[in-house]
């Protein structure tokens, strides 16, 4: 089972100084019309080959449109001895749930 962190939760936890780190699994396109403020794009179809490359924190939260392809992405990540011992959730309900501010334009 996936853990999952709901949208009210993570928005209560973005204004802690210990947010989240945030990852959008997303296509490019759909990330630049609107994602999580301060998400990284890591589109699923890269996830794999990107794995290696990313600095994973503490906490991490994966985020896709409707929460099914995120908790996919959970699974896959917490395979990977590079997540070290971060503590992955997917984003219940996805983008579709969310409530919150977003931002819009690509990622870095």
């Amino acid at each position: 089972m996936v853990a999952e962190i709901s949208p009210e939760e993570l928005q209560d936890r973005l204004d802690d100084d210990d947010a989240p780190q945030l990852i959008d699994i997303r296509p490019p396109s759909a990330f630049a019309r609107g994602h999580l403020p301060g998400s990284q794009n890591v589109p699923m179809a890269e996830l794999t080959g990107r794995v290696g490359d990313i600095e994973f924190g503490d906490e991490v939260v994966v985020a896709c449109q409707i929460g099914q392809s995120s908790k996919q992405a959970v699974k896959l990540l917490t395979s990977y001895e590079g997540t070290g011992d971060a503590d992955l959730r997917s984003l219940e309900g996805g983008l579709e749930a969310w409530e919150g501010e977003v931002e819009t334009g690509r990622s870095n």
